[in-house]
């Protein structure tokens, strides 16, 4: 378990330290209790005091950095059980099955349906992160080292399904430099698994037919000096893995057991191959409990809306509206002659809006202004959404990349028409409706 402030205090050196300002140190040791400050800072730290409290200050799920460049992901370093009690930490990622027993054809149609969800919400890419690449046994090891190499010319972080040890050691030879995930150990080979890993330096994923066969596999690995492992939670059904991805996640974080401190894998696609509609329903669970790579046959858009949605309203710090970039948004095929609409950057608002805007048709200018990702009338009411603010906005970001002077604002501040008209004299304030769901109707009589 971590340390508290008084045990770190024990361990630092009792001098006057010129960095906390602090004769005892005790301010320095809280700071690092709470997360503040990273313990390196003390410069009058020993390598091995450094080395025990960074162990032991670590958070009780182990941070595993998987892929490079661009793809690079965090997985795992959470520190609670739930959302609310702080925030989530690393979000999880998808990954698409594929294997080296489907034929050409079938492979060449699962690569590219992996480009067909693309796209960004909030500031935020939403894609499939990573390619889950089965090896069977029928074709061998030549068949699968070529599929490997084939996806390793994608962006996608590579998982190697591999149990056998020649096999793995081809496929690693041809994709080692993309950092990907070795999902090969088991009870029976995790020695050979476990020095593979290590000596290409990619993560290890552990299997087990139960839970404990998982924990005393993962405990064994450790020995050996290997502590980058993900583990696969699935087991034989969906209760069971379910269970084991719960009962991790309780082990390491109310527990304090590093052993169970390590990101899960759930693979749907073995738990219920080829249904995609229980494959979606069983990924939005696993986003919340606890799967840090979930694995499906394939993503679709449709799959995806839902579930990356899903995904960002989860591993978003609660304390922190989800909020859109401030800027001029288009709609409908807008050009610089369009009237324009203005708003908050609150982000709910913003997806509720944009949608009437789109379904009446009419070309609108969507103007997002930056209102501290609050609503409209808490916006205004804290000040943030004023005669002011939007003035600023419209002449400094939007009046030079638009013709049109008619502006609309949100019924709900229809206050602030007067003195934007005063202020905007060149624009007319016209003020909107209350409800984003009349916006249909009012914008197809606007003239």
């Amino acid at each position: 378990m971590a340390l508290k402030g008084l045990d770190i205090f024990k361990l630092t050196p009792k001098t006057n330290c010129k960095d906390c300002g602090s004769p005892t140190c005790m301010a320095f040791a809280m700071k690092v209790a709470q997360g503040a400050v990273p313990i390196e800072k003390c410069p009058h730290m020993s390598q091995d005091v450094l080395d025990q409290l960074s162990e032991a200050t670590a958070p009780p799920m182990k941070t595993i950095e998987v892929g490079t460049g661009t793809a690079a992901h965090k997985l795992g370093g959470e520190t609670v059980l739930f959302r609310h009690d702080k925030t989530f930490v690393s979000r999880n990622t998808f990954a698409a099955c594929i294997s080296s027993g489907m034929d050409d054809a079938q492979i060449d149609a699962a690569l590219a349906d992996l480009k067909k969800v693309d796209y960004d919400r909030i500031g935020e890419r939403m894609y499939v992160e990573m390619l889950y690449i089965v090896y069977d046994e029928a074709k061998g090891a030549d068949a699968y080292t070529a599929l490997v190499k084939k996806a390793a010319d994608l962006e996608q972080i590579l998982i190697l399904d591999v149990k056998d040890a020649d096999a793995a050691k081809a496929a690693l030879a041809v994709c080692k430099d993309k950092k990907p995930i070795l999902n090969g150990a088991n009870a029976s080979n995790y020695e050979a698994m476990s020095a593979l890993a290590k000596e290409a330096d990619v993560v290890l994923g552990v299997s087990g037919k139960d839970i404990n066969e998982l924990y005393d596999t993962i405990a064994a690995i450790e020995k050996t000096g290997n502590k980058k492992l993900v583990a696969d939670v699935t087991g034989a059904n969906v209760k069971e893995t379910f269970a084991n991805a719960v009962l991790l996640r309780r082990g390491a974080i109310q527990d304090g057991d590093r052993t169970c401190g390590y990101p899960s894998l759930v693979n749907l696609s073995k738990l219920v191959p080829g249904d995609a509609h229980l494959q979606a329903a069983l990924a939005s669970v696993f986003v919340l409990k606890y799967g840090s790579i979930i694995v499906m046959d394939g993503m679709s858009y449709a799959q995806a809306l839902p579930l990356y949605g899903l995904r960002q309203n989860i591993f978003t710090d609660p304390q922190k509206p989800m909020r859109v970039s401030p800027g001029i948004y288009p709609m409908n095929g807008a050009d610089e002659n369009s009237p324009c609409a203005i708003t908050v950057d609150f982000a709910l608002t913003y997806f509720v809006v944009s949608g009437e805007i789109e379904r009446s048709g009419v070309p609108i200018n969507f103007l997002i202004t930056d209102a501290g990702g609050y609503s409209v009338l808490t916006a205004w009411a804290a000040g943030k959404l004023s005669p002011n603010s939007i003035t600023k906005f419209i002449t400094e970001e939007v009046q030079d990349k638009v013709k049109s002077r008619k502006l609309i604002l949100p019924g709900k501040v229809a206050v602030l028409k007067g003195e934007l008209e005063a202020k905007l004299p060149d624009w007319e304030i016209i003020v909107g409706t209350n409800e984003a769901i009349e916006l249909v109707n009012f914008l197809r009589n606007f003239k």
